[in-house]
C-alpha cells in the first residue's frame, strides 16, 4: 500500500477484503445474509438484543490496518426499525495516533475526549410518515431507537475534516470498521471523492460532472435502485457529515434537506471543507428566520426571484497588516498571500426553496487561505437583500492605513511582580530600579517614576540579572520551555533569545564582566537543572552558546556566580548551600558541611562586599539566610560554618519604643533576602521587617516596617538606597542616610477584574481578585486609598461628578463609599449572585447594578444612601463571563443597554425606569454558522445614542440601530479569541478592543485598508478597556494596569470622509407629529417596521452632532447627501407589503418592540419622579404584606350566570396563614368565617358545611364583623395597581351589600364601632391613613393621615365615640366629634414609653372603661389610662413580638411569633394610680399572673373568644385555625391547610381519600368527603414535588408514593401512618411520580429528564430510561390499555411530558419486563422571550379512549392537541386565550379542566368547545385533577385549594 492510486476513485470494502470468506474480516453474534426486496441484492443483517455482542469487524486483527487514505467514508445500511445501533471507525492520523470515530442512535449528545469522539445519529423517517413530520419538529431526526418507516440511507463521513475540526489532526487513513447490531448493510467503500447518491451517470455528464472536479455519481455497484420514473430521494436518504447548513447547539448526525436541489457540489478543492453555494436551513432555524421576516420584512419577495444587488455602498475592505513596530505583534516573517479570484466559479443553481423565502448566496470562492486568517477582519454592510453581501478582499497599490502608526504608546503600568516578587535590581549609577511586572520588565527612574520597558517575553518574567556594570540585562519566563532574552540595558534593544529544555527558571546570574550566565530550571522530569552560557560576544552580535549543563536532585532555590571569578558559583536550597565550579566544560559542585543544621531550608546568599579581583579566594566570606532565622557566615576556602546567627522577636515590648533586635535562641523569624554592602547587612524577614545591620550582627541599626512579608532586598552599589520588595506587591527603598523611606510602586497581588476612572481629578480605582479595591493618582501611580473587604469585589464604577464610588461584590452586595471621609455610605443586598456589571448614568441621577444570576437593580444616584428604585429579576443573561461592564448607559442617559434575559439577545431598556424598549436577538445573523451566535459585550458610542456596538461569541462587532433593532454594520474575526471588552472615542472616530492578551485600536467608520492597529504586552487576558475621559490615553487591565497615551492627531487635522455616521432626523408625516419645545418627537407609538431608504442605500457617513443639536432626539438613518428625509411605506396587518413594491427586502435581526414610551419621549420622562422615598415595611409581623405574586387576573374572564355554573365551589381547603386578624367567631350567633386566598370562608362547625363569600381577586388582608354578626367585612389588595377593596357583606344570605375603595395600598386593619354605627379601616405603611366610614351608608365621614404605619386599630367597648391605633410612631388616641351631619375625628399621638426602649406598638385592645393594653414587637405590654393618655405600668409578657392581644373581663390573651399562646389575669392593674414615671410590674407591687398557656404550631395571627376568656379560635401562620379550651388546657385543629406552595393533590381511586404535598416537605392524607386531615407524614429540610396512590382500594393496603427535592421517593402506608420504604433512585429533586397501572412499579421522574423504573417490593431501580435526559419531567401517567393495537406487546401505556414539548408514549408489561417506545411526540415553538420560565409542557391521555394523547405547551398557538396513537396526527385542536399551567380531562361530559397564570380556571366541552371562566383563585393555578369518577375536581393557587363539586355543561 506504499502507493494509494490503487484505491481510485473509490475502494469497494467489502470486495477488497472478501468479507464473506470470514479471512479478513470477522463476525461475532447473529450475522447473516439474505436476499433484501428493495436493493434486489443480498445484503448482511447484524441483530442482537446487545450491540456490542453483535458485530462485523474489519480487519480481523486488532494490529492490522485497511490502510484506506480516501477521504470520505460512505456506509450503505438501514437501521432496524425499533431498535439500536452503533458504528467505530479507527482513524489514524498523519501523527500517529489512532482516534476512535463512534456514531449511535443510543447517543444523545456529542462527547468528544483527544482520542474518541462521539456523535449522535439522528434517524430519518420515509416520506409524509407521521416520524417525518415529528422529526423535522424536533431535532431534524428521529431521536432514540429507529422509526419502522426508516429508510435505506447512504451516509457520508468527511474523516478529513472531523478529525481537523474535533480533534486538531491531519488525517492519514482508515485503520479498522467496526459495524455492531443492529442494522442491515449491503456495503461500503472510500473515496476521494463527494459523490452523489441522486444523480445517475446519464445527469452526471449532462451535468458536467466528472472526477477531475472532485465529484460524480455513485458507482453502479454501490447505487441503490430507482425505478423508472421515480425519484432517488423520496426512496431512500442521504446523509453527509457535516451537514449542510444545519444550525444546531450541538453536532450530530442527521439527514439533511431531501430535495435534491438543496445539494450543491463545489467544483473545486480546497485544505478545508468546501462550502454550497445554497444555505439550507434546519427546520427549527427555518421557522425562526420566517418568523423573523414576518416580523420585521417591509415587503415579500417575488417567489423564485433571485436577488439583484445593486449600488454596494462604498466601504473599505478590512484586514490586518502588523508591522515589526514597538509593543506590536510581530508577523513580518510571515508574508499574507494576496486573494485573488478563482477561474472555477461556483454554478449558479436554482434556488434551494419553492417559496421564495430562503437565504441565497452568491460567492465567489478564494482559492487560498491566508496563513493568519482568524486574524483579519472581514465586514459585512446591510444592502436591499435578504442576507448580507460579503465583500472579499483585495489589495490597492497603495494601502490607507490608520495613522498615526503606532497611534498607542504604553507610558505607564502600575504592577509589581506576577510570577515572582524576589527579582528587582539596581542600576550601577543607582538612579533607577529595574523589575519585573509580569511579562513586561519595567526601568523606573526613581526620582521621576519614569517607566521604561523591555517588551518581548509571552509570559510570566521569573529571573533576571544584571552584569557588574549594569549594561546588558538577561531574563527568563516562566512555562514549560523557557526563554531567556539578553537585552542591551541602555538602548533598551533585545540582544539574544534561545531557549532551553526546562521549566520553571528561576534564578539568573550575570558574571561581573558579563561573559557567563547562569541559569537555574526543572527539566522534563522535574530534576534541578543548571546551565550556564557563554555571553562574551553577545553585545558584538555574538552567538550565545552552552558551556555546561548539570542534572541534580539537589534543590536550588537562588544561585549566583561569583563576582570575583567567573568560574565560581554558589547556590543554596532545601538542606543544603553548595560551592561550584566550571572546568573543562563540566560543573561541578560541594557541598558546605552543614552538622547540625543540614536540615533547614535556606532561601538566599550573598557574597562579602568587594569587587577588586587581587583579593584572595581565602579571604571570602559568604553569607546564607534561611527560613528557620538564622544567617551562616561561611568560609568560602574551606567550605565550613564560621559562625551562625538567629533573628528572634524582641523578648519584652514597651508601649513606646521597640525593643533592638538581636539574635538569640527561642521562636525566629524566617529570612527571605539577604545583601550585603561593605559596611552593613540587610536583611528581608517574613514579618514584613526590613533591617540593616553591622556586619558584626550585634544589633539593628535600622529598619523600616512593611504591610507584607519582606521577599527581597537589595543594596546599591553606592551603598547608600535599600531596595526592598514584599509578595504583597509593594516596591520602596529606604534612604539610609535620611532614614527615609519611598515606595515606589504598590500593585494587586491578583488579577484586576474591572475599574473606573474620575475624569476630573484624574483617579482611578480598580477591584481585584486579592480582595482589594484600590485607588490610583494616575500621574504620580500612587496609590490614594485602599479598601480591603472579606468578600471579593469584581465592578467598580466612579460617580461622574462626586468624589464617590461603588463596589459590587462576588456575594451580591453593592456598596458605595465617600472617598474624602473613607466611610461607607450605602449598602444594599438586592442580588444573590456576583456583580457583573455596575454603571452610573452620565448625569448622575442613576447607578445601575446586575448580578449572574440574572438580576438587575436601579438606584437613586442622587440621594446619600442611594435607594434602591427597582428591582428586576431575570433580565440579565446569567454567568460570569460579561464582568465587569455587563452594562452600558447611553450618554444622555436614557437608555440602558445589556446582554439578556437569554446570552442570544441584547435589550434595550428605559434607563429611569428599567421598562424594556427593545429586544434584539443576534443569534440567527449567520446562518451558516454551525452554532448559535450569542451576545458577549455591548457599548453606547458617545457621540450617539442611535446605535449600539454588539460584540459577539463569533469575533464579531455589530452595529445596531437602537430604534428599531436593523443591523447597521458588521466586522467580523475583530480577534484571534473572543472580545472581551470595547469602548469608543468621544467622537466617534476610534474604536478600542480587547481580546485576550491584545488591545487593537480602530478606525471607526472601517474605510481604511488596514483598519487597525494591534498592541500587545499583557501576559493574561484582559478584562477591560477604556478610553480615559480626556481621550488622551488608554486604560487596560488585566494581570497589570496599563496606562497608554493614545496619539491619534486632532479632528481638525483630519478630512470630513473621516467622520463615522452622520446623524439626521427623520420628518415624520405632519399628522403624527408632536413637538416639545419646537423639537419634533417620536409620537411614542410602536411603528410597524422600519423605514426603508427611498433608493439604494449609499454609504454610511458619519458627522459630529453640532453643539445646538444635542438637545434634539435624533434617529439614525441611511441617507444620501442632499436629504434628510426618509419615505415610509405602509403596510398592510398582516406585516407584507404591497406586491406592486418591487424593491427586494432588508435582512433584519429579530426585533421585539415592548409595548412601552418610546425611548425618546422626554414628555414621558420627565413625569418620572425618582426623588420620593419609598416608604419602609416596619419591623413587625403584625404589618400585613401580601405574598409576593408575579401573576395577574385576566380582566377578560367572565363568571358564568348564577345557576348556570358548570362546578359548584364545593369546599375550601384550609386558611390563609399570611392573613392579619382574617378570622372572626361570634360564639353567641354562631358564626364563625375566615379567609383563604381571595374567599371569604363561612363555615357551620356543627355540619362541617361551607359558604363562600366570593367578591375579591386579591389575597384578603383582614376582616370584621359587626356586633350583631349579621354583616361581615372583607378587605383585600386591587388588581392591576388599583385601589384596595372592601367589601360588606350579608350574612344571612351571602351576598355583597357594598363595596368600597380608598386605600392606596393594602388595609391594615378593619373595625366596627360597638353601637355598630362606625365602621374604621385603616391603609397599610404605604399609605398609613385612618379612614371613619358610616356603617349604615358606607360613606366617608372622616379621614386622618398619621405620620407613621399603623399596626392596629380598636373601638372602645364602653365608649362608641372612643378609639385607639398603635404604630410605629406610638399609639393614638382618637376621639369622634359630631356635628349634625358633620363627622370629625380628632387624634393625639403619645409616644411609647422610654422605659422599654425603641420599640413598636403592635396590638392593642380595651380594658373595662379606662384601661388600654397595648404590646410591643419586644414582648411587652404596656398599661394606659384612656383619660390622661398616661402610661401606668409596663411587664414582659413575651420573648418575642406581641400580635395579638385580646381582653375579657379581667383576663388577657397575648400571641406572639415565639408560637406562645398566654392566658393572663389582669385584674390587678385595675388599682394602679398614676406616677411620675411608668413603673415596671415588679416596681409597682401590681402583680400580673399567667395562668395558662399553650404552644401552637405557628406565630399568632388571629383569635376570637368569647366573654368569658374560656374558649375561642386562635389563627396561625401555618395556616391552622385551633379550637382552644381554657378549662381543660386542650387544643384542636378546626381547619388545616398547608403553610408553603401546595405541588400536588390526588384522589385515591376509590375517592374516600385524597393527598397533598407541598413545598415544606409534608405529605397530608385527607378523609373525604369531611375533608378532615387524617394524618401527615412531614419529611425535614426537603421539599416534596409530587405524590400519588397505588392502584389498589383496599384499605389495608392504600400507600402513597411521594418524590421529595433530594432525588428520594418514599412509599407511606395509610393503615398504619407509617413509612414503609425510602427509595434513593434519583439524584435531582423528582418532579413526576406514578404508579404502573397495575402497581408492579412505581415510575418516577427526576429534574434532569431521566426516568427511573422502581420496584415498590423491594425498592430497587429496575431501569432507568434516559430518552428525555437534560429536560424536566413534566407529567407521568398511565392507563390498562392491550397494546396488541399498536402491534406491540404489553398491557399498559404510560406516558412522560418534558420541558423541551416532548412526548414519549411507551408500552409495556412490567411482569415480562418490558417497556417500548410506542411513540415520539415533539411539537414546535419559536423562541421564548419571557421574563419567567415557559409553560410547562403537559400531556395527559384521554380518559375515556387512551388511545388519544392530549397536550397543550409553549408552541406556536395556545391550544389544545388532540393527537391519535393510531393514525399518528393531530386530530382535533381547542385554542386556548392564554398558556396553561395545568389541564385536567375528566371520564365523563367530556369535560377539561385548564388553569392558567392569570388566575383563570376554565371549564370546557371538548365537543362543543363551550367554556365557563372561574376566577376564585388569588395566584396562578399550578395544579387541578378532576376525581376518578369524574365527579370533582380539585384547583390549587399557591396554598389555596379549593374542592368543585362537577355539574356539567
Amino acid at each position: 500500500m506504499a502507493s494509494k492510486g490503487w484505491q481510485h476513485p473509490y475502494v469497494n470494502i467489502f470486495k477488497h477484503v472478501r468479507v464473506e470468506e470470514w479471512k479478513k474480516s470477522a463476525k461475532e453474534g447473529d450475522v447473516s445474509t439474505c436476499t433484501n426486496k428493495t436493493l434486489k441484492c443480498t445484503v448482511f443483517q447484524i441483530r442482537g438484543p446487545v450491540p456490542a455482542n453483535s458485530y462485523i469487524m474489519i480487519p480481523k486483527n486488532s494490529n492490522q490496518s485497511l490502510g484506506l487514505t480516501g477521504r470520505y467514508f460512505y456506509l450503505l445500511f438501514r437501521p432496524t426499525p425499533g431498535r439500536y445501533f452503533v458504528v467505530h471507525l479507527d482513524v489514524s492520523a498523519e501523527e500517529g495516533q489512532v482516534v476512535r470515530l463512534s456514531f449511535s442512535n443510543m447517543f444523545k449528545e456529542f462527547k468528544s475526549t483527544p482520542t474518541s469522539l462521539q456523535f449522535p445519529f439522528l434517524c430519518g423517517a420515509a416520506k409524509d410518515s407521521v416520524y417525518e413530520s415529528t422529526a423535522k419538529s424536533a431535532r431534524h431526526g428521529f431521536v432514540g431507537p429507529a422509526p419502522t418507516s426508516v429508510r435505506w440511507t447512504c451516509l457520508m463521513l468527511d474523516l478529513q475534516y472531523t478529525l481537523s475540526v474535533y480533534v486538531n489532526r491531519c488525517y492519514s487513513h482508515l485503520k479498522s470498521i467496526k459495524l455492531c447490531a443492529n442494522m442491515s448493510v449491503k456495503n461500503m467503500f472510500t473515496s476521494d471523492l463527494l459523490l452523489d447518491p441522486g444523480v445517475s451517470f446519464n445527469e452526471a455528464k449532462l451535468m458536467g460532472l466528472t472526477s477531475s472536479q472532485g465529484t460524480g455519481p455513485m458507482p453502479r455497484d454501490m447505487s441503490f435502485p430507482v425505478p423508472k420514473g421515480g425519484s432517488w430521494h423520496d426512496l431512500y436518504d442521504y446523509i453527509r457529515f457535516p451537514s449542510e447548513g444545519t444550525k444546531l447547539p450541538f453536532d450530530s448526525i442527521q439527514k439533511g434537506n431531501p430535495k435534491p436541489e438543496a445539494t450543491c457540489v463545489s467544483n473545486q478543492r480546497r485544505p478545508v471543507r468546501e462550502e454550497p453555494c445554497c444555505v439550507n436551513l434546519s427546520k427549527p432555524v427555518q421557522d425562526r428566520v420566517s418568523l423573523i421576516q414576518q416580523i420585521t420584512t417591509p415587503k415579500s419577495l417575488q417567489r423564485n426571484r433571485t436577488p439583484l444587488v445593486t449600488n454596494i455602498p462604498e466601504l473599505g475592505v478590512v484586514s490586518t497588516h502588523q508591522k515589526d513596530d514597538w509593543l506590536r505583534s510581530n508577523n513580518d516573517q510571515h508574508q499574507q498571500e494576496s486573494s485573488r479570484s478563482n477561474s472555477h466559479h461556483l454554478r449558479s443553481r436554482p434556488p434551494c426553496d419553492t417559496d421564495g423565502r430562503g437565504v441565497h448566496v452568491y460567492v465567489h470562492p478564494e482559492d487560498v487561505f491566508s496563513k493568519y486568517r482568524e486574524e483579519s477582519e472581514e465586514e459585512f454592510v446591510c444592502t436591499p437583500v435578504p442576507h448580507p453581501i460579503h465583500l472579499s478582499s483585495s489589495k490597492e497599490t497603495r494601502e490607507r492605513k490608520l495613522l498615526p502608526d503606532p497611534i498607542l504608546r504604553l507610558n505607564q503600568i502600575i504592577g509589581f511582580g506576577g510570577a515572582t516578587t524576589r527579582c528587582a535590581l539596581w542600576t550601577k549609577s543607582g538612579d533607577a530600579v529595574v523589575y519585573p511586572c509580569h511579562a513586561i520588565i519595567i526601568s523606573m527612574k526613581i526620582s521621576s517614576n519614569q517607566q521604561r520597558f523591555f517588551i518581548g517575553h509571552t509570559d510570566k518574567v521569573s529571573a533576571l540579572a544584571f552584569n557588574g556594570n549594569t549594561t546588558v540585562l538577561a531574563s527568563a519566563q516562566t512555562g514549560n520551555h523557557s526563554v531567556v532574552r539578553v537585552w542591551n540595558y541602555p538602548k533598551g534593544s533585545c540582544l539574544a533569545m534561545f531557549r532551553i529544555h526546562a521549566h520553571s527558571l528561576s534564578s539568573l546570574s550575570f558574571s561581573y564582566a558579563g561573559g557567563i550566565l547562569c541559569g537555574v530550571g526543572k527539566d522534563n522530569h522535574s530534576k534541578t537543572m543548571v546551565v550556564v552560557w557563554n555571553t562574551l560576544n553577545i553585545s558584538k552580535g555574538g552567538e550565545v552558546t552552552i558551556l555546561a549543563k548539570a542534572h541534580t536532585d539537589v534543590d536550588i532555590h537562588t544561585m549566583k556566580v561569583a563576582f570575583f571569578d567567573d568560574t565560581r558559583m554558589v547556590s543554596c536550597g532545601r538542606d543544603n548551600i553548595r560551592l561550584w565550579r566550571m572546568r573543562n566544560g563540566t560543573l561541578r559542585s560541594c557541598p558546605v558541611n552543614l552538622g547540625e543544621y543540614h536540615s533547614m531550608d535556606f532561601t538566599d546568599v550573598a557574597f562579602e562586599e568587594g569587587n577588586s579581583s587581587n583579593q584572595y579566594v581565602d579571604d571570602r566570606t559568604l553569607f546564607a539566610s534561611s527560613r528557620s532565622g538564622h544567617i551562616f557566615e561561611i568560609d568560602y576556602s574551606r567550605v565550613v560554618i564560621r559562625n551562625v546567627r538567629r533573628l528572634m522577636p524582641a523578648q519584652q515590648q514597651h508601649a513606646n519604643r521597640r525593643e533592638k533586635w538581636t539574635f538569640n535562641t527561642g521562636p525566629s523569624i524566617a529570612i527571605n533576602s539577604i545583601s550585603v554592602s561593605s559596611s552593613f547587612c540587610a536583611t528581608g524577614s517574613e514579618d514584613g521587617f526590613l533591617r540593616l545591620w553591622p556586619l558584626d550582627f550585634s544589633a539593628v541599626f535600622l529598619e523600616a516596617e512593611h504591610e507584607g512579608p519582606v521577599s527581597l532586598v537589595s543594596v546599591s552599589s553606592d551603598s547608600l538606597q535599600v531596595l526592598a520588595g514584599t509578595s504583597n506587591g509593594n516596591l520602596g527603598f529606604l534612604d539610609v542616610s535620611s532614614r527615609g523611606y519611598n515606595t515606589l510602586m504598590r500593585s494587586h497581588t491578583d488579577t484586576v477584574l474591572g475599574f473606573s476612572v474620575d475624569g476630573i481629578r484624574r483617579h482611578l480605582t480598580t477591584a481585584s481578585s486579592d480582595g482589594t479595591v484600590r485607588i490610583w493618582n494616575m500621574d504620580s501611580l500612587h496609590q490614594l486609598y485602599d479598601f480591603v473587604s472579606d468578600d471579593n469585589p469584581c465592578s467598580v464604577a466612579f460617580h461622574p461628578r462626586e468624589q464617590v464610588f461603588s463596589c459590587g461584590f462576588s456575594s451580591g452586595i453593592v456598596r458605595v463609599f465617600d472617598i474624602p471621609s473613607a466611610k461607607l455610605m450605602a449598602e444594599h443586598k438586592q442580588h444573590r449572585g456576583e456583580v457583573v456589571g455596575l454603571a452610573f448614568s452620565p448625569d448622575g441621577e442613576f447607578m445601575y447594578s446586575a448580578d449572574s444570576h440574572g438580576s438587575l437593580a436601579l438606584y437613586n444616584a442622587s440621594e446619600e444612601d442611594h435607594n434602591v428604585i427597582r428591582v428586576v429579576c431575570n433580565v440579565v443573561a446569567r454567568g460570569t463571563e460579561r464582568a465587569p461592564d455587563a452594562l452600558a448607559v447611553s450618554s444622555d442617559s436614557r437608555c440602558l443597554a445589556f446582554v439578556g434575559p437569554t446570552e442570544y439577545i441584547v435589550t434595550i431598556a428605559d434607563s429611569h425606569s428599567l421598562d424594556e424598549l427593545l429586544h434584539v436577538d443576534v443569534s440567527i445573523l449567520d446562518v451558516e454558522s454551525p452554532r448559535l451566535d450569542s451576545a458577549l459585550k455591548v457599548c453606547f458610542p458617545p457621540a450617539s445614542t442611535e446605535h449600539l456596538l454588539v460584540t459577539t461569541s463569533a469575533n464579531k462587532i455589530l452595529w445596531v440601530s437602537t430604534s428599531t433593532g436593523r443591523l447597521l454594520r458588521e466586522v467580523s474575526k475583530v480577534h484571534k479569541h473572543q472580545c472581551s471588552s470595547l469602548a469608543v472615542s468621544e467622537d466617534s472616530r476610534f474604536l478600542l478592543t480587547a481580546g485576550h492578551n491584545a488591545v487593537k485600536v480602530w478606525d471607526y467608520n472601517m474605510q481604511l485598508d488596514i483598519n487597525s492597529q494591534m498592541f500587545i504586552g499583557h501576559s493574561q487576558p484582559i478584562r477591560q478597556v477604556s478610553f480615559t475621559p480626556d481621550q488622551l490615553g488608554v486604560i487596560s487591565v488585566g494581570d497589570a494596569i496599563f496606562l497608554w497615551d493614545f496619539l491619534a492627531h486632532p479632528v481638525d487635522s483630519l478630512s470630513e470622509s473621516r467622520s463615522p455616521l452622520r446623524l439626521s432626523y427623520i420628518s415624520a408625516p405632519k399628522s403624527v407629529q408632536p413637538e416639545v419645545s419646537g423639537i419634533q418627537l417620536s409620537n411614542g407609538i410602536p411603528r410597524q417596521t422600519a423605514p426603508l431608504p427611498s433608493s439604494s442605500p449609499p454609504r454610511l457617513d458619519v458627522s459630529t452632532l453640532d453643539q445646538g443639536d444635542q438637545g434634539a432626539l435624533s434617529s439614525l438613518s441611511l441617507c444620501h447627501d442632499d436629504t434628510t428625509t426618509i419615505q415610509t411605506v405602509p403596510l398592510r396587518a398582516t406585516g407584507s407589503a404591497p406586491s406592486s413594491d418591487s424593491r427586494p427586502a432588508i435582512s433584519f435581526l429579530k426585533v421585539t418592540e415592548l409595548d412601552n414610551i418610546s425611548p425618546m419621549n422626554t414628555s414621558h420622562m420627565d413625569a418620572v419622579v425618582v426623588n420620593a422615598r419609598k416608604p419602609v415595611r416596619p419591623d413587625c409581623y403584625r404589618h400585613f404584606i401580601p405574598r409576593f405574586k408575579t401573576s395577574s387576573l385576566d380582566q377578560g374572564a367572565v363568571a358564568p350566570q348564577p345557576g348556570e355554573e358548570g362546578i359548584k365551589l364545593k369546599a375550601v381547603i384550609g386558611y390563609n396563614g399570611n392573613g392579619r386578624s382574617n378570622m372572626v367567631w361570634s360564639p353567641d350567633q354562631g358564626l364563625f368565617a375566615y379567609s383563604c386566598g381571595c374567599v371569604v370562608v363561612v363555615e357551620y362547625l356543627h355540619t362541617g358545611s361551607q359558604r363562600h363569600l366570593q367578591g375579591h381577586s386579591e389575597e384578603i388582608s383582614c376582616l370584621a364583623v359587626t356586633n350583631d354578626a349579621q354583616t361581615v367585612a372583607s378587605a383585600a389588595g386591587g388588581s392591576h395597581g388599583n385601589r384596595s377593596l372592601i367589601c360588606i357583606w350579608d350574612v344571612q344570605n351571602g351576598s355583597c351589600r357594598n363595596t368600597i375603595s380608598y386605600h392606596k395600598g393594602t388595609v391594615q386593619s378593619l373595625a366596627f364601632s360597638r353601637d355598630d354605627r362606625f365602621f374604621l379601616s385603616v391603609g397599610d405603611f404605604s399609605d398609613p391613613e385612618v379612614v371613619l366610614w358610616s356603617s349604615k351608608t358606607f360613606q366617608i365621614l372622616s379621614s386622618v393621615s398619621l405620620s407613621g404605619p399603623v399596626h392596629d386599630v380598636a373601638f372602645s367597648p364602653s365608649a362608641a365615640s372612643q378609639l385607639a391605633c398603635v404604630g410605629s410612631q406610638g399609639a393614638y388616641f382618637c376621639l369622634i366629634h359630631t356635628h349634625g351631619s358633620d363627622v370629625d375625628l380628632k387624634v393625639q399621638r403619645v409616644n411609647t414609653p422610654a422605659e422599654v426602649g425603641d420599640v413598636e406598638l403592635t396590638a392593642l385592645c380595651y380594658h373595662m372603661e379606662s384601661l388600654l393594653f397595648t404590646a410591643t414587637n419586644r414582648g411587652h405590654v404596656c398599661v394606659w389610662d384612656v383619660n390622661t393618655h398616661c402610661c401606668l405600668m409596663t411587664w414582659e409578657a413575651d420573648e418575642g413580638e406581641i400580635g395579638v392581644l385580646l381582653c375579657r373581663g379581667n383576663r388577657l390573651l397575648t400571641g406572639s411569633n415565639t408560637r406562645w399562646l398566654r392566658l393572663w389575669a389582669v385584674e390587678a392593674v385595675r388599682g394602679v394610680m398614676p406616677q411620675e414615671k411608668v413603673c415596671d410590674m415588679k416596681d409597682s407591687g401590681t402583680v400580673v399572673v399567667l395562668e395558662q398557656e399553650i404552644m401552637l404550631d405557628g406565630t399568632t395571627v388571629s383569635a376570637a373568644f368569647d366573654s368569658t376568656m374560656d374558649m375561642g379560635i386562635v389563627g396561625t401562620t401555618a395556616g391552622t385555625l385551633w379550637y382552644i379550651n381554657w378549662s381543660d388546657n386542650s387544643s384542636t385543629r378546626l381547619v388545616s391547610g398547608h403553610k408553603t406552595k401546595v405541588n400536588d393533590v390526588v384522589f385515591s381511586s376509590d375517592e374516600r381519600h385524597f393527598a397533598t404535598c407541598s413545598e415544606d416537605g409534608s405529605v397530608r392524607v385527607w378523609t373525604a368527603p369531611s375533608n378532615e386531615l387524617v394524618v401527615q407524614f412531614q419529611v425535614l429540610n426537603q421539599a416534596c414535588g409530587c405524590v400519588c396512590w397505588s392502584p389498589s382500594s383496599s384499605k389495608d393496603s392504600a400507600c402513597v408514593a411521594a418524590g421529595y427535592s433530594d432525588g428520594t421517593l418514599r412509599i407511606f402506608r395509610l393503615a398504619s401512618s407509617e413509612m414503609e420504604m425510602k427509595l434513593h433512585p434519583h439524584n435531582v429533586a423528582v418532579t413526576a411520580i406514578q404508579y404502573s397501572a397495575n402497581g408492579h412499579v412505581i415510575l418516577s421522574a427526576g429534574k434532569n429528564g431521566l426516568v427511573a423504573v422502581s420496584s415498590p417490593v423491594n425498592g430497587a431501580t429496575i431501569r432507568v430510561i434516559r430518552d428525555h435526559k437534560g429536560a424536566q419531567i413534566t407529567t407521568i401517567q398511565c392507563v390498562n390499555e392491550q397494546c396488541k393495537t399498536f402491534g406491540l406487546e404489553g398491557n399498559e401505556m404510560w406516558l412522560a411530558a418534558s420541558a423541551d414539548r416532548r412526548v414519549s408514549v411507551w408500552a409495556a408489561d412490567w411482569v415480562k419486563d418490558k417497556c417500548d417506545l410506542l411513540d415520539w411526540l415533539t411539537f414546535p415553538a419559536p423562541a421564548y422571550f419571557g421574563d419567567d420560565s415557559p409553560p410547562p409542557s403537559l400531556a395527559v391521555f384521554c380518559p375515556t379512549n387512551p388511545s388519544l394523547v392530549v397536550y397543550t405547551g409553549y408552541g406556536v398557538e395556545k391550544e389544545l392537541s388532540f393527537y391519535s396513537l393510531v393514525t399518528k396526527q393531530i386530530i382535533k385542536k381547542i385554542a386556548l386565550p392564554h398558556w396553561a399551567t395545568c389541564f385536567s380531562l375528566s371520564c365523563k361530559s367530556q369535560l377539561i379542566a385548564v388553569g392558567s397564570k392569570e388566575r383563570v380556571l376554565k371549564l370546557i366541552k371538548s365537543t362543543s368547545g363551550r367554556f365557563q371562566d372561574f376566577v376564585q383563585h388569588s395566584d396562578s393555578l399550578q395544579t387541578c385533577h378532576f376525581s376518578p369518577s369524574g365527579t370533582l375536581l380539585f384547583t390549587v393557587a399557591f396554598n389555596e385549594i379549593l374542592l368543585w363539586e362537577v355539574q356539567g355543561l
